[in-house]
């Protein structure tokens, strides 16, 4: 079995591994890099591998970094299946739809800002084609992806539909257990199940984005929400908030939803001013069966929604999203995307960032050479749409908000593993850093075969 690591190898974004086993081609997610627009747009262009010669494609979720490229797969000749749980082709069909859209309206802005004559990297025809190849399955259900492997979709407890991904393989007489981590998510989190991790492995691809930190108590998380909410309010400020549409926009409407039914946060409109957010939580409705028991017993034991509350609305149409520039009072303004490079997000950036009364609140991580790490490192001016904007507001970050394990929880996905049948680990989705510090602590607990591969390697095992 050949493996080859063509995206998110050290690296956080477009998440792509290829496995040829019984000569056959099964690639493990088909993300889209994210950074610097140069730099990705050409990434996202070109596959270190033929599109045509892959057999299968195995989906662990539906964000971007992990399902953006699906559709420059299948435009590029791929037309096989496309598998994953039934929660995450619900997302992918707005996320890439969405995705399209964004494509169209970058090559528009760029034809028209600068000259150029850029195409957009796929168009709405393409993720429709896309989505007639996905077929789903739950949890915990093997099935035979191609002869000799058998895939079963485990729980990652990152976002609605999120998978580990367990491939029992037969080749040439002998058996492995592969484990593919995907984003492996956190205990004890809002909304959705805890994470069930795989085991008895004897190849392991894992994530490694916190390997060198932890985070904060999330005991702490709704104080903390709360008090920022209650500086920047008592100031008459707005708070401006990037947030992925998927998981973390979720994830904070819930904590805002407690936060008012026990009157621990002012009385003040917060919007979520993303179309994709909305309609992705309308998806995250229609699957009550991945939500945790402590989601159940607050919200819908006693009918209520626990996405919906008396001061929050949903902003779906352009001309309302720009009404938000002409409020003076103070209020939140939730909106995508999450690392602030895309979307609605940018103008209100644009519009509050040199405001001292205003906040950006940053929650979760930020990819290198994103506006949102350029934030989060306090930069003091910053480019939006190509102009210059002085960064006179307060930034404040809240990590416990992230849907990622920590340092400790990827040493403990590992240290239930036997270090004398897994053989390989392979970490990716990481930078180099954090990366480098996970591999040193997974060789501490006796694993010695610990791989951080570039991209474009290709390794036997």
């Amino acid at each position: 079995m050949k493996i080859r690591f063509c995206g998110a190898a050290q690296e956080v974004t477009g998440s792509q591994h290829l496995l040829t086993v019984n000569g056959k081609n099964i690639l493990l997610d088909c993300g889209m890099f994210q950074g610097r627009r140069s730099e990705t747009r050409q990434k996202n262009e070109t596959f270190e591998f033929v599109p045509s010669e892959v057999d299968k494609l195995v989906l662990s979720h539906a964000h971007i970094d992990h399902s953006g490229n699906i559709p420059t797969l299948v435009r590029r000749g791929f037309n096989g299946d496309i598998f994953s749980t039934r929660a995450t082709i619900d997302l992918c069909n707005i996320m890439l739809r969405d995705s399209a859209h964004i494509q169209e309206k970058d090559a528009e802005w760029l034809n028209k800002k600068r000259g150029e004559k850029i195409t957009p990297l796929y168009a709405l025809e393409d993720v429709e084609k896309a989505m007639q190849q996905f077929v789903g399955f739950p949890y915990l259900r093997p099935f035979t992806v191609v002869p000799g492997v058998q895939v079963t979709f485990q729980d990652a407890g990152h976002i609605l539909g999120s998978a580990g991904v367990l491939l029992e393989i037969e080749e040439g007489g002998r058996k492995l257990r592969f484990g593919f981590s995907g984003d492996i998510g956190r205990f004890n989190m809002p909304i959705i199940h805890d994470p069930d991790y795989l085991d008895d492995l004897d190849v392991l691809i894992m994530e490694s984005t916190y390997g060198d930190r932890e985070h904060p108590d999330k005991n702490n998380l709704a104080e903390e929400l709360a008090q920022i909410v209650q500086n920047v309010h008592g100031r008459g400020g707005k708070m401006i908030v990037p947030a992925f549409s998927i998981g973390r926009t979720q994830n904070l409407v819930y904590y805002l939803h407690k936060l008012w039914n026990e009157n621990r946060i002012p009385d003040l409109p917060i919007y979520v001013d993303s179309p994709l957010s909305t309609e992705s939580t309308g998806i995250y409705r229609l699957h009550p069966e991945c939500f945790d028991r402590e989601t159940q017993r607050l919200f819908l034991d006693d009918g209520e929604d626990p996405f919906g509350f008396k001061r929050l609305r949903y902003i779906r149409e352009v001309e309302d999203s720009k009404k938000l520039n002409d409020l003076k009072e103070p209020c939140m303004i939730i909106s995508a995307s999450g690392m602030a490079e895309t979307g609605r997000i940018l103008h209100h950036l644009k519009n509050n960032i040199e405001n001292p009364k205003n906040c950006v609140l940053l929650m979760g991580f930020m990819a290198e050479h994103t506006l949102g790490r350029r934030l989060a490192e306090g930069a003091t001016e910053v480019k939006i749409f190509g102009d210059l904007y002085k960064r006179r507001c307060e930034v404040r970050k809240l990590d416990g908000m992230s849907a990622h394990a920590d340092r400790s929880d990827l040493l403990d996905f590992v240290h239930r593993q036997n270090p004398g049948k897994l053989k390989h680990i392979f970490l990716v989705h990481g930078e180099p850093a954090p990366m480098t510090a996970l591999a040193e602590g997974i060789r501490s607990l006796g694993f010695q075969n610990v791989h951080m591969p570039k991209e474009g390697e290709a390794v036997e095992v």
